[in-house]
């Protein structure tokens, strides 16, 4: 990676995760989405950056609030997320390969379907929903995250409709990602899809993506949460129809 391409994918996860901070999404799906638009590095190689910064994040958070965690819930959700994973990650290693065009135009429409779902404010249930709806969003979740470490949309809408105390719901949805991030992790170890040396440079974003946060925590900006979700609405659909509209022409001449 060069000095150039460093610097940017660094300023993107730094924005990502000020975004994160304050809104509690879309790490993935800005930082995807950015690397998608600029061509900093190629599609897996973010997404094998992404799963390990979401890691460290993940397990930040966890180290104080793992007592919270709604483990039947996660269960379900993991009995789905964890082999569809799988299925997501195959399947971006089948289009990375000669279908550039379709990838990104998937990666394109997930941003834009996820853009519109998280810009809606969930509203609550009276009753904690049936095993099936946690079992049909991990699946979803597993399938965006094995593709593009992005399994947050899903689960983060169907979690934050449970009438579900808030820390609950926040460390249960951590533990989700921090274990499809771990599986995620371990099958391009396991597939010898490591990034390069030069790649992995990247992974100095974790000290950005750390300070990120703590500016997010201690200098907020003077915005209501609503004005924040808007803002990133915007940015994220379009970077969304940015990704997918360049593709659908290409894929309509061919």
């Amino acid at each position: 990676m060069s000095i150039a391409a460093l610097t940017g994918f660094l300023l993107l996860a730094g924005v990502a995760a000020y975004a994160q901070t304050l809104t509690g999404f879309a790490f993935g799906l800005i930082t995807m989405g950015g690397v998608g638009l600029t061509g900093l590095l190629s599609l897996p190689d973010a997404a094998a950056l992404v799963s390990v910064l979401t890691l460290v994040n993940a397990s930040q958070m966890l180290m104080k609030g793992w007592r919270d965690v709604a483990w039947r819930q996660f269960g379900l959700v993991m009995l789905t997320s964890l082999p569809l994973l799988l299925v997501g990650f195959a399947l971006l290693g089948w289009l990375a390969g000669s279908r550039a065009d379709l990838l990104r135009l998937v990666l394109g429409c997930t941003i834009i379907v996820s853009s519109f779902q998280l810009a809606r404010k969930p509203q609550p249930l009276d009753h904690v929903s049936g095993a099936p709806s946690f079992l049909f969003f991990g699946g979803i979740a597993g399938l965006m995250g094995g593709m593009f470490s992005t399994s947050g949309p899903p689960v983060v809408y169907h979690f934050y409709r449970q009438p579900m105390p808030h820390a609950m719901v926040r460390e249960t949805l951590v533990t989700i990602f921090a274990v499809n991030a771990t599986l995620r992790t371990g099958l391009v170890a396991s597939s010898g899809q490591i990034p390069s040396t030069s790649t992995l440079t990247g992974l100095l974003a974790v000290p950005v993506v750390m300070a990120a946060t703590h500016l997010a925590r201690r200098y907020p900006p003077p915005l209501t949460q609503r004005a924040l979700r808007q803002i990133v609405f915007v940015l994220l659909l379009l970077s969304g129809v940015a990704l997918a509209a360049p593709a659908v022409i290409h894929l309509g001449r061919v």
